[in-house]
């Protein structure tokens, strides 16, 4: 055999490993494509099951609708308990205003104690959580706007299964756990779970617990707030990560048996397209003050009126509602009447 033709014979030998190169790339991408779509398709689905637009298009404190990936928005997020109602009305037992300023990608977290006296609309003053119970999520909304005085742009409500799930469908989160306690699980017939001082591993029924517990914390509604807020950011930490894009379709999935909210499949791609890079570190928690005392046998929080205008001014900077500028200034004018009066 010459050289010519030993040339031809390895060029030929290589052909097919090439053929076989190129035919398992296009397999892989076809595979990719095909999840792809099959997880959009479930998405699109599972954002339908949830979808429900309140019958309004924008808040009565807008004057024209907003657009989640393009202006400062709020979204007003509740943990509902419903199963000593059959999975019926229930009560919201975590009560949250998210706000989000697209300029800095910066996101606020409040929490409003459940307990917290306020004026609900055609009901009189009570705990803001019984708004729910008596007129569902359009009176819940209607009660948080009139005791900050910002639109809510958007809602989400998740019900105990929902977060218990979605915590575990991402693999669990880390907490930093402020002391030692026992508290129940959401299962009343199941052992007390045990929590211990220090950085925890919680799955989706320690995460629950961990989140909802107060009669045995010092702070009360306060410290279980910040737990609620803690638990948020692991969870959107755990979302973020790389690790999750293979857990879309059991996310997704999730979110259409247990979730309910006016955000649509676009507005959803839009936020993740403008926040894609979003962490806990971009969130910012806002704290209410105030105290806890009786009427008659029944236990409220009273907000502080003082700390409930600090707030309100806080977040109607980030949405754009008010500039940081008016709020220092009259910060500063309040600072010397007081001063006058004392004089």
């Amino acid at each position: 055999m010459n050289r010519s033709q030993a040339k031809k014979k390895k060029r030929k030998r290589k052909h097919p490993i090439l053929r076989r190169f190129l035919f398992f790339l296009l397999l892989v991408f076809v595979c990719v494509a095909g999840y792809l779509g099959w997880v959009f398709y479930h998405t699109l689905s599972a954002a339908n099951e949830s979808y429900d637009d309140l019958g309004r298009d924008k808040s009565k404190l807008r004057e024209s609708a907003v657009s989640i990936s393009n202006d400062p928005v709020s979204i007003l997020l509740l943990g509902i308990e419903d199963y000593s109602s059959g999975g019926k009305g229930g009560r919201s037992d975590t009560i949250m205003v998210a706000t989000f300023n697209p300029k800095d990608q910066s996101m606020k977290l409040l929490s409003i104690p459940r307990d917290a006296r306020v004026e609900i609309p055609g009901k009189g003053e009570d705990k803001i959580n019984h708004a729910y119970s008596k007129g569902g999520k359009e009176l819940t909304i209607d009660t948080v706007e009139d005791f900050l005085d910002i639109p809510i742009d958007y809602y989400a409500t998740v019900n105990f299964d929902g977060i218990k799930n979605i915590v575990d469908i991402v693999g669990g989160i880390t907490v930093d756990v402020p002391f030692d306690f026992k508290q129940n699980s959401d299962d009343p017939k199941a052992e007390k779970l045990e929590f211990y001082e220090g950085p925890m591993e919680l799955d989706g029924r320690h995460a629950l617990a961990y989140a909802r517990m107060r009669k045995v914390d010092p702070l009360g509604d306060i410290g279980r707030n910040e737990r609620q807020q803690e638990v948020v950011k692991a969870i959107i930490d755990e979302i973020a990560s790389a690790g999750t894009l293979l857990k879309v379709d059991k996310l997704t999935a999730e979110v259409g048996k247990n979730v309910e909210t006016n955000l649509r499949v676009s507005e959803l791609l839009g936020f993740y397209q403008k926040y894609s890079g979003f962490n806990s570190n971009d969130i910012d928690t806002v704290t209410l003050e105030g105290d806890s005392d009786y009427i008659g046998d029944i236990s409220y929080w009273f907000p502080d009126e003082e700390s409930v205008e600090e707030v309100q001014d806080e977040l109607k900077v980030h949405l754009g509602l008010k500039s940081a500028t008016s709020t220092s200034t009259s910060s500063s004018s309040d600072r010397s009447d007081d001063e006058s009066e004392i004089e």
